[in-house]
């Protein structure tokens, strides 16, 4: 390994190094020694670019000279190499004092340090540096560098506050909200203002449903909804209010109780119960409305036949029926049966309802009733010789669930 300069740059370096140091141009393998001038210069080229001789030249002038003019060729050899070797540092320096003059020119504010070229000893003299250039640019680097980390950190920091500010804001866990105001000390004061608000609002909304559920009435629940519409209690509240209503049906056990609490709880918790419940009461129990419909079928059937009003009187009858021990009687059997009444000395007649209905109800198909029905009457005749007499019966009907008679009995009760 020997020691040579760069045939680019000059530098020194080591002729078995990758790149030179200096300027990266390729050294090992890539390089030759001119056997005419000794200069170092690139396999890529030719010619030595000091003496413009090829290396190639160099055997073939060999083979062709003789013994005697050997010295006197390596006399030639000896000059052309040191003239060479002289222009080579010549034309090196010349090219690095040029270059430092070019920098000066494009860059006055830079303070390059002056070089003194002496040809005749080839040595470059730098004059001595000044550190204070150095020093205040490292400073000024360095600085700028502390300033852009701080504002990227400060940007990062200024984003994570206001992402947990807009998490604390939407939580209802005072826990979230208390631990904002815990880790950011120093935010901007509107945030930590409506943080503390909504803090507070959250311990009175926790106050009052405590005092709701202390309370335990319906009222103290849906007021606490009223006041508190999105409360995270709401749906908590509103299972309350459900069981309390349930609890007061439950205890009614009426039609009317198990409709109400269906109505006004179309999602409750006890809907399908009420539901069932209804349904067995309804299967049993006469509601009022049916006892009214009831009555006014056999009114309207009785004062049809006091005014002999035949499609009144068939009105509300089944077009089958048994009817006064007769099975499948139609209505002209109820016609006849009516007019039967009226015989030639009967000048008129009054039905009357003497008692109330005892009513049976029966459920024959899903939601569909048959109603078994008795009830007393009177049956007052005037006779065309001003005479009258009544007489009592008990009627026993059957009522299907289109509201039509289809069996009718009438027992004369005797006194």
């Amino acid at each position: 390994m020997a020691i040579i300069k760069c045939p680019e740059c000059g530098h020194q370096t080591s002729d078995k190094a990758p790149v030179c140091p200096n300027c990266g141009v390729e050294i090992a393998e890539k390089i030759i020694k001119c056997p005419y001038c000794g200069e170092i210069y690139l396999k890529s080229e030719v010619v030595c670019p000091h003496c413009h001789k090829s290396a190639l030249d160099n055997s073939a002038a060999t083979s062709n000279d003789n013994a005697n003019t050997n010295d006197t060729s390596e006399v030639n050899i000896e000059k052309d190499f040191s003239t060479s070797k002289q222009d080579s540092i010549v034309n090196t320096e010349e090219k690095k004092i040029t270059t430092l003059q070019n920098n000066v020119e494009h860059n006055p504010e830079v303070n390059t340090p002056v070089l003194n070229f002496n040809p005749d000893n080839h040595n470059i003299t730098p004059k001595k540096k000044s550190n204070k250039t150095i020093i205040i640019v490292s400073l000024i680097i360095a600085v700028l560098a502390v300033g852009i980390c701080f504002y990227f950190y400060n940007d990062a920091k200024n984003d994570k506050e206001e992402e947990d500010y807009m998490y604390a804001l939407n939580s209802d866990d005072p826990m979230v909200l208390q631990d904002y105001l815990d880790n950011y000390k120093n935010a901007p004061q509107e945030h930590i203002d409506s943080i503390t608000a909504h803090l507070q609002r959250l311990a009175q909304l926790d106050q009052d449903w405590t005092n709701a559920v202390v309370s335990g009435s319906k009222s103290s629940l849906t007021e606490y909804l009223k006041t508190h519409p999105d409360s995270p209690h709401k749906q908590e509240a509103l299972d309350k209010i459900d069981s309390i209503d349930w609890a007061q049906c439950s205890k009614i056990n009426t039609s009317d109780a198990y409709q109400m609490y269906i109505t006004e709880h179309s999602d409750g918790n006890h809907y399908d119960e009420a539901v069932i419940a209804l349904k067995k009461i309804k299967a049993t129990q006469v509601s009022i409305d049916e006892r009214q419909a009831i009555s006014d079928i056999f009114r309207r059937f009785f004062i049809s036949i006091n005014e002999r009003d035949e499609n009144g009187l068939i009105s509300n009858v089944n077009d089958y029926v048994n009817f006064l021990g007769k099975s499948n009687a139609t209505k002209e059997d109820i016609i006849y049966f009516m007019n039967k009444l009226y015989k030639q000395d009967v000048q008129s007649m009054v039905w009357s309802i003497t008692s109330d209905y005892n009513i049976q109800k029966k459920e024959i198909g899903d939601e569909q009733y048959e109603y078994s029905v008795s009830f007393m009457t009177n049956q007052k005749v005037e006779k065309t010789d001003n005479t009258s007499s009544v007489h009592k019966y008990k009627i026993n009907a059957k009522i299907n669930p289109d509201g039509k008679i289809t069996d009718m009995s009438m027992t004369r009760i005797n006194e």
